[in-house]
């Protein structure tokens, strides 16, 4: 038991060690980044056709993104309190989009969380 509690303290001290490694910006934009797809953030969402600079989606609120290996801007949006709805932006070589942070983000740069997910069965193994 006690080499357990040690290897957990070890594993902690070594992600802290290595978390002070980073820049300051990597930690506020990861901080951020997370943040907005925890939807706490108000952001818009503009696609246009870059080749005639028409307009063709305008999204403002909370909402999360990721691109997919589909050329596909996939939105998962809040609607209400723990309502969600997905939508999918096509994207080709004549259209792009802009993400602006409308709310902006109050993050702390220092802060990081570590999470031990026991579900996992994961196991440290050890030898004497």
């Amino acid at each position: 038991m006690k080499k357990k509690i040690a290897a957990v303290i070890a594993l902690i001290l070594l992600i802290c060690i290595t978390a002070t490694g980073c820049a300051e910006a990597d930690q506020v934009s990861y901080n951020i980044s997370k943040e907005a797809d925890n939807f706490n953030v108000t952001r818009k969402l503009t696609v246009l056709n870059a080749r005639t600079d028409t307009i063709l989606l305008e999204l403002t609120g909370t909402f999360a993104l990721k691109n997919n290996s589909d050329n596909e801007l996939e939105v998962i949006i809040e609607t209400a309190d723990n309502k969600y709805q997905k939508d999918y932006v096509y994207l080709n070589d004549y259209t792009m989009y802009v993400v602006e942070d409308i709310s902006g983000s109050a993050v702390d740069k220092y802060h990081y969380e570590i999470n031990f997910l026991p579900e996992f069965g994961l196991k440290a193994t050890y030898s004497d």
